[in-house]
């Protein structure tokens, strides 16, 4: 389960367009940055996706992604003219294709490579899903299957975009947007598939346009109560209107570790509690109600000058660093191994895990050893990447990029000796701690 943002222009405290998201995935699950550099393709070439085959365009854009490890799409991510994409799994009552095909993933990665804007991504994803349809299972560990809502953006404007099998619906988002595991398109829409409420009418769910509701209509409300969107998709929503017009990066960063209002007033709260997946930065749990964690996180700051993509490429953000990468040829520093569901602490995302995993073994006590610390090195990236607005040279760019992942990783691992050292002062609930010590068996760590 995931949660995604938008804030445009009017919102904005430099008037530029900012988009972030959340990846949701099982916790063994591991997310690869990957930077792809614009390329020409011979007629008549095909492309690989995570499950079959396409006919490839003749060019694609450069494209920086945080992707599953095992696939071939991703969960979100922008190209060198500012286009940057989140989906979110949603559950609807049209039945799920099973067969191998394309899974939501790969239509965002492929969005980004064929699209210059966001309103051409729109129509990318639209014309894939119409000629392809959506299908393929999209877990890791465990089946399974769903549909597919994106928030699409670029410096100019943002586009909600939800699905259900071939349906479809797009609205242009007005100042904020969220989107989380559910449907939230209701009766009125900017465009639409041909036949979107006549299916309804069809199959006996309403009378006619009149009593048309999209998300009413075509969710699974079992599921999408089930999800904790209900909870997660208006806190952020709250969030965002709390600040609109002085909307920055770090507005979104923080609103990417949100652990919900009681969180924010109660220096005692612990990750361990609750049963849903109801916080948009949140945490795995025992049982089938919280199955996963915050994976990976992204925002995307697009601005008229190329965009700024800062990632964590580590989970849980309330624990980790984000960093700055730009398009424009200075892509990713020299990369660590890609990550698999094996632990393998030369991996960046591993890496992180041994302070993650350390820091939820007590949370009120080990996060603030070092939250303050974090909070400055991640304000001096920020400003340091202010700095580089404009026409700096790519491998300026490429320098300061590299210096920050540097710095990053070694003060994760300062932070990591220095959390782990700590003595365990208020123990997590016992389901928990039970969850985590199978994941971490699971991961043979």
């Amino acid at each position: 389960m995931c949660d995604t943002f938008v804030a445009v222009n009017s919102a904005t405290a430099d008037g530029a367009v900012i988009l972030a998201k959340n990846s949701d995935r099982e916790p063994n699950e591991a997310q690869a940055l990957t930077y792809v550099p614009r390329a020409q393709h011979e007629p008549g070439s095909t492309l690989r996706c995570t499950y079959i085959e396409l006919p490839q365009v003749p060019e694609t854009h450069e494209v920086i992604l945080s992707r599953p490890f095992w696939m071939w799409g991703a969960e979100m991510g922008a190209n060198e003219h500012g286009v940057a994409i989140g989906n979110e799994a949603v559950f609807t009552r049209e039945p799920y294709g099973k067969e191998p095909g394309l899974i939501g993933m790969d239509l965002l990665r492929l969005a980004l490579e064929r699209a210059g804007t966001a309103r051409r991504a729109l129509d990318v994803i639209v014309e894939l899903l119409e000629t392809y349809g959506q299908s393929g299972n999209c877990g890791f560990g465990h089946k399974l299957y769903y549909h597919n809502s994106f928030l699409i953006a670029d410096p100019a404007e943002a586009w909600v975009l939800e699905t259900a099998g071939k349906q479809w619906a797009a609205e242009r988002v007005r100042d904020v947007r969220t989107i989380s595991n559910g449907l939230t398109i209701g009766r009125e829409w900017d465009l639409a598939s041909t036949g979107l409420v006549e299916r309804a009418v069809d199959k006996g769910w309403c009378w006619g346009r009149d009593s048309f509701d999209l998300a009413r209509l075509y969710a699974d409300p079992y599921m999408t109560r089930l999800d904790g969107c209900r909870t997660r998709q208006p806190r952020s929503t709250a969030l965002l209107q709390a600040q609109l017009g002085s909307i920055t990066v770090q507005t979104m960063m923080s609103t990417l570790r949100d652990h919900g209002a009681a969180a924010a007033s109660d220096p005692a709260w612990d990750p361990g509690r609750g049963w849903l997946m109801d916080k948009i930065c949140v945490h795995a749990g025992l049982g089938p109600t919280r199955p996963s964690q915050s994976v990976a996180s992204m925002v995307a700051h697009l601005t008229a000058d190329g965009p700024v993509v800062w990632v964590t490429g580590t989970s849980a953000p309330c624990t980790g660093i984000f960093k700055p990468v730009f398009l424009g040829g200075a892509g990713l520093p020299d990369a660590a191994p890609e990550p698999s569901g094996a632990y393998d602490a030369a991996s960046l995302w591993w890496a992180h895990e041994r302070l993650h995993r350390a820091v939820i073994q007590d949370y009120p006590t080990r996060m603030p050893l070092y939250r303050e610390e974090r909070d400055v090195l991640e304000a001096g990236f920020v400003r340091e990447a202010g700095e580089l607005a404009g026409a700096v040279p790519a491998d300026r760019r490429e320098a300061f990029t590299r210096s920050c992942f540097e710095r990053a990783a070694q003060a994760t691992a300062r932070w990591s000796g220095q959390v782990s050292s700590a003595p365990v002062q208020h123990r997590p609930p016992r389901l928990f701690a039970m969850a985590w010590n199978r994941f971490e068996r699971e991961a043979g760590r």
